[in-house]
Formats: structure tokens, C-alpha cells, sequence
């Protein structure tokens, strides 16, 4: 059954990540440079602290445009907060209902708080994939 097939088995494990204090203008720079869309944001430790998207890239330079201030500033101060997680030891399908539910692309993999991945709707998808496959042949 596909409840059997635990996210550790598709998740993401090598990440592009970034700390709260890390340039706004180096988050563009990563985004424009990788085909990513978004990034866990971790503290020293590796705890999760948010993630900092294309979007909230793009909500750091208006807000800083429409107050007429220099465009910068760090990935904490745009980056957000609340962020839907999943334990490693969750099935796909629970995964897969989250992203219906909440439309997003990727879902950070934590334990105990720590980031250890991320799994995204191709993950689910490929695993749904290998879990046919094995079954058909």
C-alpha cells in the first residue's frame, strides 16, 4: 500500500539553504541562478526558521521601493515564518493531501525541529510512480 512508502524515502536531502542573516540580494541571486523557487531558512543549529521564496524576494523589494528606502536587507526580515512541516516518518499520501489542501510546491522535512529535507509534489509523484511500476512488473 502506498501508505507504506515513508517521506525519507523521496525526500530532498542536498538543499539550498539560507540563515536569516543572509543578503537579500544573494536569496536573488540563488533563485536566479537555480532552478528553485524556494528555500528552507535554518539558524546555526539547523532549526527551521522559515523559508524565503521568489515571492517574498519580490514582496522585499516593493515594500522597500514603495517606503522610498534602498532596496536590501536580509532574508529574515521577508522571509516567512509559519511554515507547514512533515516528520520524516509521514506516508505519501498524508504528504500528498497537505499539498492538495494547502497548495504549495514544497513541504520542509523536519525532526525535532531539525531540517533533515524537503519533499516536493514530484517527489510524491515519483514515488507513486516506483510503488506502480513495482507492482506491474
Amino acid at each position: 500500500m502506498l501508505q507504506s512508502v515513508k517521506v525519507t524515502d523521496y525526500m530532498t536531502r542536498q538543499l539550498i539553504t539560507f540563515y536569516a542573516d543572509t543578503p537579500l540580494f544573494k536569496a536573488i541571486k540563488v533563485f536566479s541562478e537555480h532552478p528553485v523557487s524556494g528555500a528552507p531558512v535554518v539558524d546555526e543549529a539547523g532549526y527551521l526558521v522559515g523559508v524565503m521564496s521568489e515571492v517574498d524576494c519580490l514582496r522585499g523589494i516593493l515594500n522597500k521601493t514603495y517606503h522610498k528606502e534602498e532596496v536590501g536587507g536580509t532574508v529574515g526580515e521577508f522571509m516567512t515564518t509559519k511554515v507547514d512541516t512533515v516528520d520524516g516518518n509521514t506516508d505519501i499520501i498524508a504528504v500528498a493531501e497537505q499539498f492538495i489542501q494547502r497548495g504549495r510546491r514544497r513541504i520542509p522535512v523536519v525532526e525535532e525541529g531539525k531540517l533533515i529535507g524537503q519533499v516536493s509534489r514530484k517527489d510524491i509523484l515519483r514515488a507513486v510512480h516506483d510503488f506502480i511500476c513495482k507492482e506491474c512488473h
